[in-house]
């Protein structure tokens, strides 16, 4: 997802983590696709999420942002804050999107930020509001992801369970 160690954190929230073995900055990731999507986390919180998106490789045909392209951007930012709120014992699955498209942008960066609309125990809505380089709002989207234990995913997957020693 880019250069994530430019990415400006709480204090101490590193250090939360990490304890469990965990690297966050890794956990920063829309996969292989925010990587050539050229996403960027610029900060990051449980309270707000910042984000960047070139508009340059990320066009529908017509030359315009891509719908999809947004959406990957909003997921990110909403997912990042949803994990960040659940904290390291948990994980945070999306299963909702929602995005509302109003303007096109042809060139530049959008700058996307999710802010909490609902943090619980089990679940976390995010809105996620993309803007252009000129501050005009292009993009309104919603997120909510469930939040699970870690120990259901890493069982899941056959790993140890977050902060356990691996397995041999």
């Amino acid at each position: 997802m880019g250069d994530s160690t430019r990415t400006q954190f709480p204090a101490g929230l590193l250090d939360q983590w990490a304890g469990l073995g965990i690297d966050l900055r890794a956990l920063f990731s829309a996969g292989a696709l925010g990587g050539r999507m050229g996403l960027r986390i610029v900060s990051a919180s449980p309270q707000e999420v910042v984000g960047t998106l070139p508009v340059e490789g990320n066009t529908q045909p017509y030359g315009l942002l891509h719908g999809g392209a947004s959406a990957v951007l909003a997921e990110t930012l909403g997912s990042v804050g949803a994990m960040l709120h659940a904290g390291p014992n948990k994980i945070a699955v999306g299963v909702d999107l929602s995005c509302t498209h109003h303007r096109p942008v042809r060139s530049g960066l959008v700058r996307g930020v999710a802010t909490p609309a609902h943090t619980g125990r089990t679940s976390a809505t995010y809105e996620i509001v993309l803007h252009d380089e000129r501050e005009k709002r292009v993009c309104t989207a919603r997120l909510t992801c469930a939040l699970r234990p870690a120990t259901q995913q890493a069982q899941a997957n056959g790993a140890p369970e977050a902060g356990a020693p691996p397995v041999e």
